[in-house]
């Protein structure tokens, strides 16, 4: 299986050297060329892009099997937090559609207003649904870095299952 994880930060990191470690393949989404280092240590394929520019997203998602959209902790103005939870969420998931995906994981908690987390949980369920594409929502609070790594792990597996 291979998974493309946008966002994430550290948990991100660690998941990923999970994953790694479990045997997947996993690419990690990064904006900074200076990210590289410590996503290659983790042993997952690093990939420049931007989920504010979902373009530079859409050959990452080459025979991925798990899409994970961990922004739940995204910053900026409330407006491009927004964004990335409603239109480039929406844009991302209608690239996702014809591909290997066969499954979708949303970050639904974090430091991002709980109405914007809900509408893009929501707008997930009705996507996914109309694409008969599996998908799930993290719940725990991004700030439990354990828990949060064992939850994401738990929905993976059970996608795939």
């Amino acid at each position: 299986m291979r998974v493309l994880l946008i966002g994430g930060g550290c948990r991100g990191l660690e998941l990923a050297g999970e994953l790694v470690l479990a045997g997947h393949a996993v690419r990690v989404v990064t904006r900074e060329e200076s990210r590289r280092a410590a996503i290659e240590q983790t042993g997952a394929e690093c990939w420049i892009g931007d989920p504010d520019v979902v373009g530079t997203l859409r050959y990452a998602l080459e025979s991925v099997t798990i899409l994970v959209w961990a922004l739940g902790t995204a910053s900026g103005t409330p407006a491009a937090v927004a964004a990335l939870h409603g239109p480039r969420l929406e844009m991302m998931l209608g690239r996702a559609v014809d591909t290997t995906v066969r499954a979708i994981l949303y970050e639904a908690a974090g430091s991002v207003p709980a109405e914007v987390l809900a509408a893009g949980a929501a707008m997930l369920r009705r996507t996914a649904g109309l694409h008969q594409i599996p998908c799930a929502t993290l719940e725990c609070d991004p700030a439990d870095r354990s828990g949060w790594v064992a939850e994401a792990r738990a929905a993976i597996g059970e996608l795939i299952g």
